[in-house]
């Protein structure tokens, strides 16, 4: 299936202007028609939406856009892709484990608290 630069901004739920970013910034590719508008198809829409997930992780835009060159430049690239992937996931699961260690933090000290006001309350009572 194909769409229009409209058609494709409301099925990804990005404006027209994001997506002429993207492609002003080597994310995306769109084909064109005999009249040089963008086409997006199905295989942009999967490739826009896994874009969007690594900036949801916190890749920073510049690994981005290396990936994205790589992605482009066909399967050749494929172990630097992997490569990429396994280095952002191993930053992923450091940020899980600090923000791990700060729940636990914060779980004791609500803890602290709610035994501070249960035994304010016995006291009270």
């Amino acid at each position: 299936m194909s769409y229009s630069i409209g058609e494709f901004s409301q099925l990804v739920g990005l404006s027209a202007d994001t997506l002429r970013y993207y492609e002003k910034e080597n994310l995306i590719y769109p084909n064109r028609d005999k009249n040089n508008r963008r086409v997006y198809t199905d295989e942009d829409k999967s490739w826009l939406l896994f874009i969007l997930r690594l900036k949801e992780t916190a890749m920073p835009i510049k690994q981005i856009k290396t990936y994205a060159r790589l992605r482009y430049e066909g399967d050749k690239t494929s172990q630097e892709r992997m490569h990429l992937l396994l280095e952002h996931r191993k930053f992923m699961l450091e940020q899980r484990r600090t923000l791990d260690e700060n729940i636990d933090h914060l779980n004791r000290k609500i803890a602290n608290y709610q035994k501070q006001l249960n035994e304010r309350q016995g006291i009270q009572s």
